[in-house]
């Protein structure tokens, strides 16, 4: 189960209501600050921007692979480790607006994750430490430390102690 904070809302549906969950200036200013990140080609700018102007916390030497998409609304929730890389075009989400309420949820991705490209992230999961998303992943679901996982529906394809195995 997503981690996620659940507030309800009337009348029409929550998107349209955006400006009353955050400010517009505060979308202008991330909307800005994403465009740059996204075409930088220099991974210490890019994670510098990210953690200066949206407050995401990144841990050093992790990478964010050409054209990823962080959060708009709530980047500040997401958290990445150290080491880790996340794929070219991968989607990162913290909020999600429906009909009659929206989510927001903390995302953890951990130490020396591997995300595959076209992943996209949903709000309130964790990724352990040295897990493996495969690339077009919508990860929906907890990964565990050490897995492998991948699919859509996403599956644990290998447990982390599977995966060791295969290492031998």
């Amino acid at each position: 189960m997503r981690r996620t904070d659940k507030f309800p809302v009337e009348g029409a549906n929550s998107l349209w209501q955006v400006y009353k969950t955050v400010s517009f200036w505060k979308v202008v200013k991330n909307v800005i600050v994403i465009l740059i990140a996204r075409y930088t080609p220099f991974m210490p700018i890019k994670n510098w921007l990210y953690r200066t102007f949206l407050g995401m916390k990144i841990g050093q030497q992790t990478s964010f692979a050409f054209m990823v998409m962080v959060d708009i609304l709530f980047p500040e929730k997401i958290k990445v480790g150290r080491n880790s890389i996340i794929g070219y075009n991968t989607t990162i989400l913290a909020h999600e607006y429906l009909i009659d309420e929206y989510r927001i949820g903390e995302v953890e991705i951990g130490d020396e994750v591997m995300i595959g490209a076209n992943t996209t992230i949903l709000p309130g999961v964790k990724i352990g430490n040295r897990a493996i998303v495969s690339a077009g992943t919508v990860v929906h679901k907890d990964v565990p430390e050490g897995s492998f996982a991948g699919g859509n529906p996403m599956q644990i394809i290998y447990t982390k102690e599977e995966m060791e195995k295969r290492k031998r």
